[in-house]
């Protein structure tokens, strides 16, 4: 029995959704297991051949445009892959990042043409996405951004660096965010698709050594007088930045709490599991009604959970999910998570602290949630203004 036995609504379990889950399940147990998920770690990033079978699969492009490559689905299938990989401790496969996140930018905002350039290799798993928009000296605070790109003739001339960008390494298009005008606070950034194959003056840094998620390349980036088409300016108009990136958080919000809520899901289970089969005293672990009663309340916030979850997704396919609940769902599920984790460890014992045991690689990759996509103090400044 799952360790949530919350019933999906009826517009998650449908029969296609359960067969894309099913496939998705498949790929994972073929692709991401356990000596896979090692590796990854290991070496600090995914192969670009994992990323290709994820093509060849139909995984990442599913939600993606079908005049684009993709297959055209909604968020519902984006959740599923979340879900799956947080329950398989696959989350250091950056698939959300890459479908989810990134690729919106571009079939949202710039033109037919270049999505078609673009994107049909995001969907094979040729191009590997990234944005940049994190640097040394800005991060909640995006107005502080210090990259600037100056235009010259046809192109722009963009200078500056970018840190903690996940798929860094490896990455061969990046959504950058610079300012095109440094004397107009948010209203001077703008985004531009650098394909950093086909530029000079793109470096990138050492894969930076994290704390967590030690397979999810992490890279710092620089930008020397790099040349970057004009018409690779997203929107074609300067200063549009600020507000694409506004719009496009409340979903990357949404993902981060979804992977969140995955990997919660995995901790609560394979704690049930070791709680019900280790011997203590008389009896086990579970027997126990300290145990009993913290897994109660780990359930309980899980729970809760994953049926706001339901709920904020549903509005989201309504076009109806705006920042301030969004804000609401990554701060309560990335709080619960951490709460649930560090629980589930305790009752491992020394166990837990073991890294053999994928509930201390949790706990390790759990932290970081509450701080990218808008640390939980910036969610909390988010709801206040809707009070």
């Amino acid at each position: 029995m799952a360790a949530i036995d919350l019933p999906r609504p009826d517009f998650m379990d449908t029969e296609d959704t359960r067969m894309f889950e099913n496939m998705v399940e498949r790929f994972l147990d073929d692709h991401a297991g356990p000596e896979a998920l090692s590796r990854w770690r290991e070496q600090g990033f995914v192969e670009q051949d994992t990323w290709r079978k994820a093509g060849e699969a139909g995984i990442l492009g599913a939600t993606i445009p079908e005049a684009y490559g993709g297959s055209g689905l909604d968020f519902r299938y984006d959740a599923i892959v979340m879900e799956q990989q947080g329950r398989k401790n696959a989350l250091n496969f950056a698939y959300s990042l890459h479908t989810t996140v990134v690729a919106p930018y571009i079939y949202h905002y710039a033109t037919p043409e270049q999505c078609r350039a673009w994107l049909p290799g995001a969907c094979t798993g040729d191009t590997l996405l990234a944005v940049a928009m994190t640097e040394p000296g800005a991060g909640s605070d995006l107005q502080g951004m210090r990259t600037t790109a100056r235009r010259d003739g046809d192109d722009y001339v963009i200078n500056g660096q970018k840190t903690f960008i996940s798929n860094g390494h490896g990455c061969s298009l990046v959504v950058l965010a610079a300012k095109t005008d440094a004397s107009a606070g948010a209203k001077g950034i703008s985004l531009f698709a650098v394909e950093v194959d086909k530029v000079e003056g793109f470096e990138r840094g050492r894969l930076l050594d994290k704390l967590g998620q030690e397979g999810r390349d992490t890279a710092e980036l620089f930008f020397n007088d790099m040349r970057v088409p004009a018409a690779n300016l997203l929107g074609g108009v300067e200063g549009q930045g600020f507000r694409m990136l506004m719009e496009q958080l409340p979903k990357e919000r949404l993902v981060i709490a979804w992977q969140a809520m995955g990997m919660m899901e995995a901790a609560l289970e394979v704690t049930v599991e070791h709680c019900k089969s280790r011997k203590m005293f008389s009896g086990t672990l579970f027997d126990q009604q300290n145990t009993k009663f913290k897994l109660a309340e780990c359930k309980t916030r899980a729970t809760v959970a994953k049926a706001f979850l339901y709920n904020c997704t549903e509005r989201l396919l309504a076009g109806q999910l705006d920042a301030a609940t969004a804000s609401m769902a990554k701060l309560y599920v990335t709080e619960a998570q951490a709460f649930v984790v560090d629980e589930c460890l305790q009752l491992f014992g020394g166990y837990g602290y073991m890294l053999e045991y994928p509930i201390a690689e949790m706990y390790k990759d759990a932290r970081a949630f509450r701080i990218y996509g808008g640390a939980s103090e910036i969610m909390k400044l988010l709801i206040a203004r809707s009070i």
